[in-house]
């Protein structure tokens, strides 16, 4: 690990002095993990590739403000994710959920406990991301920064601009659909 982490500050100091085979070489080390990233949140090949682009594009001219306080791929990951989020709210995909009293949520949550008899171990990973397809926008990504990415409630109220509450809420909410789109006749009707 430390040799990767030694030959990918090598290639970034080649980068910061402009040397294109360098900057080739990185975007070949992260080019498919920071295309799944745009993938998951705007669910369109052709904006998460433009996204992706546009995320090394930035990434490279403002290489100078990366201090290595995290992995170079975590620092890139952020932006990807940031210029994501910002082509759903250009599109006007990405509603936000108003933060409601305490008590819907808890009569959400309080409506799923008696009806939760399914064992959700035996899903397979692609069918649970093929199921979030269907949530709505800021489900789905809020979802998607949780469970895939693996941010912190705080940190996705962050990238998300909401609240913390609204956050917990949104998660939550999003969760208990998911759940109810996994049951077996929940895509049939």
């Amino acid at each position: 690990m430390k040799e990767q982490n030694k030959h990918i500050n090598q290639l970034l100091e080649a980068c910061r002095r402009n040397e294109q085979s360098a900057q080739f070489e990185i975007y070949k080390l992260y080019y498919k993990a920071m295309f799944n990233t745009a993938l998951r949140i705007t669910q369109d090949s052709f904006e998460a590739e433009d996204v992706m682009q546009e995320a090394f594009l930035n990434a490279f001219t403002k290489l100078d403000s990366y201090k290595g306080e995290v992995a170079f791929g975590a620092w890139l990951k952020r932006i990807v994710i940031n210029k994501s989020l910002t082509q759903i709210k250009k599109n006007s995909r990405f509603e936000v959920v108003k933060f409601e009293v305490l008590e819907n949520t808890l009569e959400d949550e309080g409506s799923m406990a008696g009806n939760d008899t399914i064992d959700y171990s035996m899903i397979k990973a692609n069918e649970i991301l093929k199921t979030m397809e269907h949530l709505k926008d800021n489900y789905r990504v809020a979802l998607t920064l949780s469970l895939i990415e693996g941010y912190d409630n705080e940190e996705i109220a962050l990238i998300m601009s909401i609240s913390n509450e609204n956050c917990r809420t949104t998660i939550s909410r999003a969760k208990n659909k998911l759940r109810r789109l996994l049951q077996p006749d929940a895509l049939v009707n």
